[in-house]
């Protein structure tokens, strides 16, 4: 099994740890499993070694069972997050990496709890889904506010879910709210200001998880009440980092890494794994892709074998991932691709499209004071590195040693003493992409037409419809910048493949004034590409850094494909973030771009939003 692979060795591996004395005997009762869960919260609590934080009763959780050091969250935003819960698979092997995709379900898989139920389990969850994934069926037996185990049949066992909002980041730039940390105490990390605006956020973002805490024990007290304490193992985690910007939505350990609790009563002991020590920490890596095989596992079913994950207790445990990895794609309305990946010392980020800032602006994310007073500082000029960075270019790769850099500001990729780190960590990223089919590598628009009839899953599985080497190797020379290139890129724009050609445009348009001038005949040729996406690429190259004729081609390119009538979302968002790249020029279109359409019926409510969002800004900034 490859450090990669997923679990084609769990029953050998269990077989090996003895797994038949894990088994339940025809009389043993399964046990009950509760999570307790709450949103955009990194592992800012006591039992943590956080001084800051107020949170007696997930101490006392964690003093009774094992706290989970090196637990990331496989996407640092809500949706993607919980679709690798729910399906144990990576959101970029079935194309549900973007936000609010609603992808389908390969035929032939399902969501955990529906194996459950199957098992005789009453499942409930109470309330959030957020799934980038159509449901295949029905999945639980009550999704609502009223979902409790205290619903279930006579004698049934439960896995129910409650998962409180309180700390969502809709919590921390609530206000009026009346502080009960003190700001002046809050340790301000060191890529944000050191602002009023920010502390009050970070203290409010504490008090929200003080609150959580009460909640928590409330559900653990309904448990004691029912006599069913020393019948339930409890799970208790976050949904992703802390809902603050350069956690939320940024794939860093700051975005990734979660609280991760578990206690198993001593009933079910046998099922836990040998680094189980009450109160004591496990070093495992472990992901949230890991989750549905584990709840599988201890409730006595084998995992499917195209879960991802690796279960880490019960009687189909199996052995310990080598990395975590993590990823960041569409967010909301704005276009990226990063994946990252990490040991227990080192985190690597590859950035694939290093052409556009960390802090693009989400209208949804600039409601939070900390990164409004953070761009306006930096705008007059008024901040210092680290705390620039989130307003420029991306480099292409970043390093960090999180041992002592715990914020990610001292980027070691240019180190040499820390190269052989960096290259094992790109090989073991690449070669984990490759083991899943990262279907992301290809433009949003482009993966739904070429999984049209199938699922994108089911695409990524394709070589002939899904050249992945192919495509991997042009994204990552079109990204790492080296100007010796440029030549290659330009005759790559000829590839019969539309994603070569794609990361092709992207590639010059990533060099600048020099390569779209030498690559301007082929970059006009893909503005009648037969992929949208090529077009849009290519048309902002040459808007960009094209001659005048090419900049006015190109702008009435993109407006015509940022036409969500006729283009559909996903090209329409697209055309619209290239549209904002270009700045003033889009001046020369401006009656254009007000005359587009705004909304469709044909969009899913949960992205009715993006393309008026974009507009908007658009619109404020040309005035």
């Amino acid at each position: 099994m490859s450090e990669t692979g997923p679990t084609i060795t769990r029953r050998s591996f269990a077989a090996a740890i003895g797994g038949a004395a894990f088994s339940f005997g025809a009389q043993a009762p399964r046990p009950n499993i509760l999570w307790i869960t709450c949103e955009d919260t990194g592992p800012q609590l006591g039992c943590y070694g956080d001084r800051y934080a107020d949170t007696p009763n997930l101490d006392k959780l964690a003093s009774r069972g094992v706290r989970y050091d090196y637990a990331w969250s496989t996407a640092p935003v809500c949706a993607p997050a919980r679709t690798a819960i729910i399906s144990g698979m990576y959101p970029n092997s079935t194309g549900s990496e973007h936000m609010r995709s609603m992808i389908p379900m390969p035929p032939g898989m399902r969501m955990y709890p529906q194996y459950l139920r199957e098992a005789g389990y009453y499942a409930s969850n109470n309330v959030k889904e957020d799934y980038n994934l159509d449901k295949p069926g029905q999945v639980w037996d009550d999704s609502s506010n009223k979902a409790h185990w205290r619903n279930r049949g006579k004698g049934q066992p439960f896995f129910s879910i409650f998962n409180f909002t309180t700390t969502h980041e809709s919590q921390v730039r609530r206000r009026p709210h009346t502080l009960v940390h003190d700001p002046a105490r809050a340790r301000v990390p060191a890529y944000y200001p050191d602002a009023p605006e920010v502390r009050h956020d970070l203290a409010q973002y504490y008090d929200n998880i003080t609150t959580m805490d009460r909640q928590a024990a409330q559900v653990l007290h309904e448990l004691e009440q029912d006599g069913l304490a020393e019948d339930t193992i409890v799970f208790f985690y976050g949904d992703h980092g802390p809902g603050l910007p350069r956690s939320k939505r940024w794939p860093y350990n700051s975005g990734l890494q979660v609280p991760l609790l578990a206690y198993l009563p001593e009933k079910y002991r046998h099922l836990a794994a040998p680094d189980y020590k009450p109160g004591g920490a496990s070093a495992r890596l472990v992901s949230f892709v890991d989750l549905a095989p584990t709840v599988l596992s201890l409730a006595g079913i084998e995992p499917p074998r195209y879960m991802q994950g690796r279960a880490f207790h019960g009687p189909y445990r199996a052995p310990e991932p080598a990395y975590l990895y993590g990823l960041r794609g569409r967010m909301d309305e704005r276009y990226d691709l990063v994946r990252s990946i990490r040991d227990r010392r080192y985190i690597y980020i590859r950035n694939f499209m290093p052409h556009r800032t960390y802090g693009e602006y989400i209208a949804y994310l600039f409601e939070m004071p900390t990164i409004q007073v953070w761009k306006r500082l930096y705008d007059e000029g008024k901040l210092k590195p680290p705390r620039t960075y989130f307003w420029e270019r991306k480099p292409p790769e970043e390093l960090y040693d999180l041992n002592a850099d715990p914020d990610e500001v001292n980027n070691l990729a240019n180190s040499p003493q820390h190269r052989q780190t960096k290259e094992r960590l790109r090989a073991a990223l690449y070669g984990w992409m490759r083991e899943i089919r990262d279907v992301d590598l290809l433009p949003e628009a482009e993966m739904h037409s070429r999984a049209a009839g199938s699922t994108p899953y089911e695409l990524g599985q394709d070589a002939a419809r899904y050249p992945f080497d192919r495509i991997l190797a042009a994204a990552d020379t079109a990204s790492m910048l080296d100007a010796a290139a440029t030549e290659r890129l330009t005759g790559m724009l000829g590839d019969g493949d539309s994603g070569v050609r794609f990361w092709a445009a992207l590639g010059l348009l990533m060099r600048g004034q020099t390569a779209v001038s030498k690559a301007a005949a082929p970059l006009r040729k893909a503005l009648a590409d037969p992929s949208l996406s090529v077009r849009i690429a290519a048309a902002e190259a040459l808007g960009k850094f094209g001659a005048e004729a090419d900049v006015n081609a190109s702008l009435k390119t993109l407006v015509e494909l940022a036409d969500l009538h006729r283009q559909g979302l996903y090209v329409s968002v697209m055309a619209l973030n290239s549209l904002d790249a270009l700045g003033e020029r889009v001046r020369r279109v401006k009656a254009e771009v007000n005359g587009l359409p705004v909304e469709s019926p044909a969009v899913h409510e949960r992205m009715r939003e993006y393309v008026k969002n974009l507009i908007t800004h658009i619109q404020k900034r040309l005035g």
